[in-house]
């Protein structure tokens, strides 16, 4: 009898983990995209032109000096050029190009600027001096519709503002104590993004684990009070938002994209940490820093970053990273899966009458 009544126990607990898996996040797997050649490493930022090729930025804490390596990639992978950005330091961060331009702007955080590098051949030249010396952080980039460029300051707690023509000096647009940190990563405002509307700037607080949301007034409007939109994210790095007005955050210290709807509810999370390959490069997501949407897919960097290297405490993911000798961009499907409860899916995760609409 007491036999029969483990069986039953043992039967009731295996048919309650299969109820709890059926409820889990379905992970839409992080795949290597492509591989970065031998001599580079840590890439963190990442951007598309307007033909759909990626452009990589590298935070090489292995070189002692400059130039920086930016990687140009065409949609299949294939490496098409690389830059290397005159007058830079090896320590770049978020790239971009400004709406309606040709040049590139980079974020050296070695020499606290940010520079408009030619995309073709690497030239370049200082677009923008971060004050505050050593304290300067100099991060991630955005734009809003009125030609202004806005940069994140990790360091000084502080989204700073310029127009991209002309003679304007640059500004503290905003300086909060929401937008510093404590914690580790030791990063604060990290990636930032507008919502559709320009009535948001959403910032990812990277050492705090949260998203701040700033209010403003229109695009190019003054900005209001910063508050935090949402917590518990591990390591908000970069962040995208999509047509819908949802955010897509990299979660360097969880190895994952987790995606936010409007209301700072989790409505997926994407891709994972599969081990390190023989070749020595990470499988699915390693220290993920920033990602750029092209098509149906997300591209994702993977900093893959020990930070015991700069004297810090170990993480999760320290002893990995250190593992790692070639370093890699992953894809992941731009599509959210149907989640129980959400959008008017059943009870088994199925597209309801409401929809579930990936991208």
């Amino acid at each position: 009898m007491r036999f029969a009544r483990t069986a039953k126990s043992l039967v009731a607990l295996l048919l309650a983990l299969t109820a709890l898996q059926a409820q889990a996040w379905t992970r839409l797997p992080a795949v290597t995209f492509a591989t970065l050649p031998a001599g580079t490493a840590h890439p963190e930022g990442i951007t598309a032109d307007d033909r759909g090729n990626l452009y990589v930025a590298n935070f090489d804490v292995g070189k002692a000096s400059g130039p920086g390596d930016v990687l140009v990639f065409d949609r299949a992978g294939k490496l098409l050029r690389h830059l290397k950005v005159m007058a830079s330091s090896a320590l770049l961060l978020g790239l971009a190009f400004p709406p309606h331009s040709d040049k590139l702007l980079v974020i050296d955080f070695g020499n606290k600027n940010v520079l408009r590098v030619d995309p073709l051949t690497g030239e370049s030249d200082v677009f923008a001096t971060i004050p505050g010396g050593a304290a300067a952080g100099p991060n991630a980039l955005a734009f809003d519709g009125n030609g202004n460029v806005y940069i994140s300051d990790s360091f000084q707690g502080t989204i700073w503002r310029k127009p991209l023509d002309g003679d304007d000096p640059l500004v503290a647009w905003v300086s909060h104590p929401l937008l510093t940190t404590t914690g580790v990563p030791p990063f604060g405002a990290n990636g930032i993004a507008f919502n559709n509307a320009a009535t948001a700037l959403f910032v990812a607080n990277t050492g705090n684990d949260s998203i701040v949301q700033i209010p403003l007034d229109g695009p190019g409007g003054p900005p209001g009070t910063p508050e935090v939109f949402v917590n518990s994210i591990n390591g908000a790095d970069g962040l995208i938002v999509d047509e819908d007005d949802n955010l897509w955050v990299a979660a360097n210290q969880a190895d994952e994209i987790v995606v936010l709807d409007p209301s700072g509810r989790a409505i997926a999370k994407l891709g994972d940490f599969g081990g390190i390959d023989r070749d020595g490069s990470p499988r699915g997501l390693l220290f993920p820093a920033s990602l750029v949407r092209v098509g149906g897919f997300i591209y994702v960097t993977n900093l893959a970053l020990d930070l015991r290297g700069f004297g810090l405490a170990q993480t999760l993911d320290s002893q990995w990273a250190a593992q790692v000798t070639l370093h890699t961009i992953a894809r992941i499907r731009a599509r959210i899966p149907p989640v129980p409860g959400l959008c008017g899916s059943d009870d088994h995760g199925r597209e309801g009458k409401d929809g579930c609409r990936g991208h």
